[in-house]
């Protein structure tokens, strides 16, 4: 029986997901999947493989948060102050 974690990796490796999708699929709540994220990438990096995170993205005006390094959700986009803001996908490749 694999760990939640191994789960969390095993479903990456497969498809690029968020969080909510994740936490549908293992029935946790989201704010546990974004509590595992952060022990996923350490342990994917022992692996040779790592994490790859979609950045947040402001749906109002298209901002990028490429310099966010937190799995939670902002508040508001720092340029146009709205809090429309699509969610990160989350992903398995292997390192280079």
């Amino acid at each position: 029986m694999e760990t939640l974690r191994q789960e969390i990796m095993r479903r990456l490796e497969a498809a690029a997901l968020t969080a909510g999708e994740i936490s549908r699929a293992l029935g946790i709540r989201e704010r546990e999947v974004l509590e595992h994220l952060p022990h996923v990438a350490r342990s994917l990096a022992t692996r040779g493989k790592r994490l790859e995170v979609v950045p947040f993205r402001c749906i109002s005006c298209g901002h990028v948060f490429e310099s966010r390094k937190r799995f939670t959700r902002p508040g508001r986009c720092p340029r146009c102050r709205k809090t429309r803001i699509e969610k990160p996908r989350f992903r398995v490749i292997k390192d280079r």
